[in-house]
């Protein structure tokens, strides 16, 4: 039952779902409680009639495994990178166990020149748990690079639900309005912040505003 519950989500982001997930997919139940979030400082808040619009926080350097994919749809590669990601996380690695899940898991995206569609490349990053940060898991899977990340500076705004081109243009778009004119932030490269895994209807993601350096 778990298992045609994601074949079906699968489905409706134009993927199909390998048998080879099902252990990944019950290993990710399992342990859904133990989620270790990737660590920031809190900078300031920015709200409008007593609402929080948008925060603004620093993310240290860090060890991530990040997965590069450039499928017709935003949802393909997202779901492609993941399916990878899990099968790295639960066994997939030199030390062959679960590794335990961090959140958010973070996709990296790129506007075309008019500003209008995304770019096809999507970059899609796990952090590594706190006690792999010094010494992280090799992937078994080739396309899975263990990258650096330098540290960041994010304006970041709350939003729900399924995370495809048009929903994440329209929020790159409510944000944008919400900030007014401003040079501080990156006009071409974004960051879709997700939560909760992709069988949630509800789930809860973030878009991120880059800071200039």
């Amino acid at each position: 039952r778990l298992f045609a519950h994601w074949e079906a989500v699968a489905s409706t982001h134009r993927v199909s779902l390998p048998r080879d997930m099902a252990g990944p997919i019950a290993q990710m139940v399992q342990h859904s409680q133990a989620r270790e979030p990737v660590p920031y400082v809190f900078l300031s808040q920015h709200g409008k009639c007593k609402e929080a619009a948008y925060e603004e926080r620093r993310y240290p350097a860090g060890k991530w495994a990040c997965v590069t994919m450039g499928e017709p749809m935003y949802e393909q590669s997202i779901s492609m990178s993941f399916m990878k990601l899990m099968r790295y996380i639960c066994k997939e690695n030199s030390v062959g166990c679960h590794l335990g899940m961090t959140i958010p898991v973070l996709n990296e995206i790129h506007l075309t020149k008019e500003g209008t569609e995304l770019e096809r490349e999507v970059v899609t990053a796990y952090y590594l748990p706190g006690v792999f940060q010094q010494n992280p898991p090799v992937p078994m899977d080739p396309e899975i690079h263990i990258t650096e990340r330098a540290p960041l500076r994010v304006v970041t705004r709350v939003f729900y639900g399924m995370t495809t081109e048009e929903t994440i243009l329209r929020e790159i778009s409510l944000f944008w309005e919400l900030l007014g004119s401003t040079d501080t932030v990156l006009r071409e490269t974004y960051i879709v912040a997700s939560y909760e895994n992709p069988s949630i209807p509800q789930r809860r993601n973030e878009i991120w505003f880059i800071c200039q350096a």
